[in-house]
């Protein structure tokens, strides 16, 4: 693996804060403007399939763009709520609940709250380099686990059916059922959204393009809703409409959409469970998601994610402090701003202003959404998180990268997202022990940076690297100068994984793209799982230059 110097941006970095918004406020308004006509149907879709109220994912969006775009340390991600955490947070409704919805929704509120004072606590302790240490398997088996269960759930809902199960498993089960027993006119809906949704991936059309594909489903949706009168089907209890029954519900009055946190169960176990596992996924995603749009931006600005890991955190306390769902850095609506030619983080706010503006103005409109296109949009993020070519990907990188990746989606759907993520990581131990891990190369990466001359760092690398050990050897990297020639040598490491060779990978490009040079050497020592170029490798027994 070998990286040659790549040029600096073309163009100077716009300005930020005030001077920022008076350079580029046009350019801002109007992505933040094509990002709402995203927004606006996925925070209504996710609020409803995390067991929340609808209007809490708009209260979301619209915190994040107006609180946490001001506050950030990113330049053009988008912050709402995202489909990654819609498993947690239904979990959570359900698991502290126990069958009571809106009491669920208030103690999930109170948990948010509290992962949220926490994830802020992190943020300032500067702890977003944690999130190296999971490794990258197990992580894309925990994203492809929470798009299979997103589909599992989301697919009856696309049917118009509610499936008769107890469990995950049987409502995954239940889906033959639910298309043998599906509603015509519902189905019609959301299968019409979904054929869209595919259209529009997989088209060329620079026009087609240009407009948002989830405002043409729910654009879409609505005209087929009012073709089969969806507004007279309500559901009923004791003899009481509650409202309609195929439709999207939300207060007339946009203040009537705020609830508060229930806090009484915060000295049972169940209740930190909830925290622990919203802070922990909440954070994991909103560092991954911002450090992959970093990669996306033009200009080549890279995101303080302890500050802004600090922004998410008070967002996410006002949020649940009001009724909203936790956010993240969002990667999908964060390129969406990027292809729209956003500058700076004003068009974050731009976005949650539109949304504050049109929930204010015409939440009439919001009434007429089918649940049947919102769920399509769901299964259709659900499948990018899970497809096929998620499954090849991993299998080109290594066999045990794909046992991996696996091990962890089955953990996930047979107990939990913590329990599930514990197994993926165990299992990659596992390997490492039965490639004769030395126990005291566990937790400690040796290595050792020299400075050959003054344009010249050569990093030696010895012992084990693997995802448990490598911090260290990040935080001396991140100290270096840009500008010069490093070299990494691989000479005398036992063994190097997957995470470590990604990551080594990651850094050289970005270490390049701000002026310096990265190669390796000593890789030809060790035999690689695969020939893909991020394949973990081990010393050879016999191993000669």
């Amino acid at each position: 693996m070998s990286h040659t110097p790549q040029p600096a941006a073309l163009n100077t970095p716009p300005l930020t804060g005030i001077p920022g918004l008076i350079q580029n406020w046009k350019s801002d308004l109007i992505s933040g403007f094509l990002v709402f006509l995203i927004a606006l149907p996925l925070c209504l879709g996710i609020a409803m399939a995390s067991g929340f109220p609808p209007m809490a994912g708009i209260i979301t969006a619209i915190i994040g763009g107006l609180v946490v775009s001001r506050l950030s340390g990113s330049y053009v991600t988008i912050n709402g709520p995202a489909a990654g955490l819609i498993v947690v947070i239904l979990d959570s409704v359900q698991e502290l609940g126990k069958g009571d919805a809106m009491a669920g929704y208030k103690y999930t509120l109170a948990a948010i709250v509290i992962a949220s004072l926490i994830q802020t606590a992190m943020g300032l302790l500067k702890a977003g380099r944690l999130s190296a240490f999971f490794p990258s398997g197990v992580v894309h088996g925990m994203l492809a686990a929470i798009g299979i269960i997103i589909m599992g759930k989301q697919i009856h809902v696309m049917l118009g059916v509610k499936p008769d199960a107890g469990s995950l498993i049987g409502t995954i089960a239940a889906i033959p059922n639910s298309i043998i027993h599906l509603n015509p006119d519902i189905a019609l809906i959301g299968g019409a959204g979904l054929l869209i949704l595919v259209l529009w991936n997989i088209t060329s059309n620079r026009y087609l393009k240009m407009i948002p594909a989830p405002i043409v489903v729910v654009i879409l949706g609505i005209i087929l809703g009012q073709y089969f009168d969806l507004d007279h089907e309500h559901i009923v209890y004791n003899d009481i409409a509650l409202g309609p029954k195929f439709l999207v519900a939300i207060p007339d009055n946009f203040m009537a959409g705020f609830y508060f946190p229930d806090f009484s169960k915060i000295s049972e176990t169940a209740f930190w469970v909830q925290v622990v596992t919203i802070c922990l996924v909440g954070s994991l995603e909103s560092l991954l998601s911002a450090a992959a749009v970093d990669k996306l931006d033009p200009y080549k600005r890279y995101s303080d994610l302890n500050k802004d890991l600090t922004a998410v955190g008070i967002g996410n306390t006002l949020s649940g402090l009001v009724g909203g769902l936790p956010m993240i850095a969002e990667i999908v609506r964060s390129s969406a701003n990027i292809d729209n030619n956003a500058k700076t983080s004003w068009a974050n706010f731009f976005h949650g202003l539109f949304l504050l503006l049109f929930v204010g103005l015409v939440p009439g409109l919001i009434h007429e959404i089918p649940l049947a296109s919102l769920a399509a949009l769901l299964v259709f993020t659900g499948y990018r998180l899970a497809s096929p070519h998620t499954f090849i990907k991993t299998l080109a990188i290594g066999y045990e990268q794909l046992l991996i990746f696996v091990t962890t989606i089955i953990g996930v759907l047979a107990t939990d997202l913590l329990i599930g993520v514990a197994i993926g990581m165990a299992t990659e131990l596992l390997i490492h022990v039965v490639r004769s891990l030395n126990w005291h190369d566990a937790f400690r990466l040796y290595f050792r940076i020299e400075q050959t001359d003054e344009d010249t760092y050569i990093i030696h690398i010895n012992g084990a690297a693997f995802f448990a050990n490598y911090l260290a050897l990040k935080s001396g990297l991140a100290r270096l100068p840009d500008g010069k020639k490093l070299i990494f040598d691989f000479s005398s490491a036992s063994s190097v994984d997957h995470t470590v060779m990604e990551f080594i990978h990651d850094y050289s490009e970005d270490y390049e793209r701000r002026g310096g040079s990265c190669t390796t050497q000593g890789l030809h020592r060790h035999s690689a799982t695969s020939e893909h170029h991020l394949a973990a490798r081990t010393l050879k027994r016999r191993a000669t230059d």
